[in-house]
């Protein structure tokens, strides 16, 4: 149900009525009376016979008879949950989106080619059956990236009811006269078949708790028009593009992965594509191979650029009509629309941004994420799942393939070799070779002894020159500056003291070089700025934004076009001809056949963040950006204004970032951080916390490592666990939240496994 609360995260078993047996099946949506209120929710199974003692209240009514809940998800929705301590209400909400009755009607009479149609601008009639927002005390937060993937990190989902759901089930039952009377369900699968029973959503579903694979139950909840593993007949591979030479053939196993998936075999692997990649291509020639097996993709990437890419790809290689594409931009009308065309079953592949993780598609054979070190995949509401760890659990559910790429490989992808879960798809050192660009740093010997400045200038001679024959030769020369603006930070002139706002002490900005400067707090402009320790009135830049990277650049090269892509105006594409491109990480635009040259300016400031992962987000940002550059044998240059003895530049230097990700890991792995151990943050008002702590029955080993200030005055507390306890530790913690939620306690608590920001 969608009752967002942790005492009640639990299935309730009602009654069905004889109007509404033939409508009430598993996967559509209901309403119920819950409390004295009516409520929404899933209908989970239909079941002969129920534990619960009581009086069983009726369904209110089935919403619609559209089985939006595919048992697969049902099952992935659970699992996610009970991996992060969430509730399952909160997954649901993330993995369904919300009913358009218009557009379910209309879609039932389209064909399936209509499901890549634009959606109407007009007016609909949306009924919403998602619940309110999440209460932050039962926000959970996402496994790490493998564990619900590996086999041996023991993370299964519990078939029994949740420890504590049985506690405080009275609590959560309804009282009262007229309440209408729930009991929780946890059934075994021995007591599935048949109907006049059936499971609401709302709470810890156990494996018995869904049809189990075989049953008739499985039958009934899938379109009845899906494929057979190994039958691609109802879309057909005529049409269909074949893989490319110089594609997957580049790669020593690439051939062999992609036969695996023609066959419908469980591949998983890491790809380190090699730069230059037609990498939307090669995730369309893969997702082919399996559509040929007669199995289903899932694929998403970080981005709505990156989502137009693989879109074309795929129609290029798989055809028109086979494959549809989910983005929020889409208009919640338009999103729904698509999202029925898989659930129905009219397309085999599905391509989107973070949430098409969620997507149903029939007979899942195949799970794709792109550059899974993007922060973009992380999702900002509980219970904060990672796409990458979604994905991985669906592909570990449904025993199909997985492949996740990109061309820097982060510590839970490395993780996921070293422990034998999947293989690596890299390219041979001959082959790498041929395609990289020649790559410079700027703080060697070499490089001091012919520009003794280049240990402090800004754009040292060498990349200034590997800028003007890349110009010169009429080729576009990339320039990637971390910081967006024209001056982000300034400071005193004489001192060097940061200049703060005189009102809120806020960091001072200059937006252009005629502006005053401007609190990034308050708004506020400070004209008559004074340092309070020297009472000097200039201003010098401490760091440099795009803006004003591209103002010296047009200085420095007269006569020719400067452009800046960021987050004002992202470009997408730049023609082939000698023009400036400024840009900030992650909107790099592609040139055509590739730039001249590409700049990587200011890297002490990506390389000095106070981050667990600052280097690893480091060498994920300079390989997406060196990644654009021609191969040496065309001219194409890369300079990296850095040290070249830091361990980032040698993997750059080397183009192998999986020498990198393993030596994160292993450092990881020596100071106890994610993904080698499991750490979980506890936020919140300090006797919120202590109370949520004091409550929680903590596995053997667990460290408490705190408190830690954090925003808006409250305190952070963190726990770390090996990862053979990581289940524990989340079930520990969301069975505390469900005895503060059946209290009703008043502060809440927010739950996060594996934060993105540990400090």
């Amino acid at each position: 149900m969608d009752m967002p609360l942790a005492h009640l995260d639990r299935p309730f078993d009602y009654l069905v009525s004889t109007a509404d047996d033939e409508a009430a099946q598993p996967g559509v949506r209901v309403k119920v009376r819950f409390a004295g209120q009516q409520v929404g929710g899933f209908l989970l199974a239909r079941v002969e016979s129920s534990d619960h003692a009581g009086k069983l209240a009726y369904l209110e009514k089935v919403v619609s008879p559209e089985r939006v809940l595919d048992p697969e998800i049902a099952r992935l929705a659970r699992a996610v949950a009970d991996r992060y301590a969430g509730n399952l209400a909160d997954v649901l909400r993330l993995a369904v989106p919300p009913r358009h009755a218009r557009v379910e009607s209309q879609a039932a009479t389209s064909p399936p080619e209509a499901a890549s149609a634009p959606g109407e601008t007009g007016p609909d009639l949306t009924e919403t059956a998602t619940a309110s927002p999440p209460v932050t005390e039962t926000g959970s937060a996402l496994p790490s990236e493998a564990e619900r993937a590996l086999p041996q990190a023991g993370v299964a989902p519990e078939v029994e009811s949740h420890p504590g759901a049985g506690a405080s089930q009275d609590a959560g039952a309804p009282s009262g006269a007229g309440a209408s009377q729930v009991a929780a369900a946890s059934l075994g699968a021995e007591a599935l078949p048949s109907a006049g029973i059936s499971q609401v959503a709302g709470g810890p579903l156990g494996a018995g708790a869904l049809p189990s694979a075989g049953t008739s139950q499985v039958a009934a909840a899938r379109p009845a028009a899906g494929p057979l593993p190994g039958d691609g007949s109802r879309w057909g591979s005529s049409g269909f593009r074949e893989p490319v030479a110089g594609g997957w053939d580049s790669y020593a196993t690439g051939p062999a992965y992609l036969r695996a998936l023609q066959d419908a075999r469980p591949a998983r692997a890491v790809w380190s594509a090699l730069p230059g990649e037609d990498w939307p291509a090669r995730i369309a020639e893969a997702a082919a191979a399996t559509v040929r097996a007669g199995r289903g993709v899932v694929i998403v990437v970080a981005d709505a650029r990156d989502l137009d890419r693989v879109d074309r790809a795929l129609a290029g290689v798989l055809g028109e009509g086979r494959h549809v594409a989910l983005n929020a931009a889409l208009g919640p009308s338009e999103r729904y629309r698509r999202f029925l065309a898989a659930v129905r079953g009219q397309v085999p592949v599905v391509v989107g941004t973070r949430a098409a993780m969620w997507a149903p598609v029939p007979d899942l054979g195949l799970v794709v994420i792109w550059d899974d070190g993007d922060d973009l995949h992380a999702e900002p509401r509980a219970p904060y799942p990672h796409a990458r760890d979604v994905l991985l659990t669906r592909a570990r559910l449904a025993d199909c393939a997985a492949l996740v790429g990109g061309f820097a490989r982060t510590g839970e992808g490395q993780l996921l070799l070293e422990t034998g879960w999947a293989r690596e798809i890299a390219a041979d050192r001959a082959v790498l070779r041929r395609r990289s660009p020649a790559i410079t740093p700027t703080g060697d010997d070499f490089q001091l002894e012919r520009d003794s400045a280049a240990v402090v200038a800004r754009l040292p001679s060498v990349a200034w020159q590997a800028a003007k024959q890349a110009l010169q030769a009429g080729a576009p020369v990339l320039v990637q500056v971390p910081r967006r603006g024209y001056l982000p930070s300034v400071a005193c002139a004489e001192c060097r003291t940061p200049a703060r706002c005189p009102h809120c002490s806020g960091p001072l900005g200059l937006h252009g070089a005629r502006d005053v400067p401007v609190c990034h707090w308050c708004g506020r402009g400070s004209a008559d700025y004074q340092c309070p320790n020297c009472q000097e009135r200039r201003l010098r830049a401490s760091v440099i934004g795009a803006k004003r990277t591209a103002e010296e650049l047009g200085r420095a090269f007269p006569g020719f076009p400067v452009r800046t892509s960021g987050r004002e105006q992202v470009l997408t594409d730049v023609p082939a001809e000698a023009a400036v491109v400024v840009s900030t990480p992650g909107a790099e635009p592609l040139a055509e056949g590739g730039f001249g040259a590409v700049l990587l300016l200011d890297t002490w400031a990506l390389l000095s963040r106070a981050d667990l992962r600052a280097a690893e987000e480091t060498m994920r940002r300079w390989l997406n950006a060196a990644a654009l550059a021609r191969p040496a044998q065309e001219g194409g240059r890369v300079v990296v204004v850095a040290d070249g003895s830091l361990a980032p530049v040698q993997a750059l230097l080397r183009w192998d970032p999986g020498w990198f990700a393993a030596r994160e890991l292993a450092e990881r792995r020596d100071l106890g951080f994610p993904p080698a151990a499991r750490m979980a943050s506890v936020t919140g008002q300090a006797t919120a916390v202590a109370e949520l702590l004091s409550l929680a029955h903590l596995p053997a080993g667990a460290e408490v490592l705190g408190p830690v200030p954090a925003t808006d005055e409250q305190e952070r507390m963190l726990l770390r666990v090996t990862r053979s306890r990581a289940a524990d530790l989340a079930h520990a913690l969301h069975e505390a939240a469900g005895v503060r939620s059946a209290r009703k306690a008043a502060l809440p608590v927010r739950i996060q496994v594996d934060p993105a920001d540990l400090f």
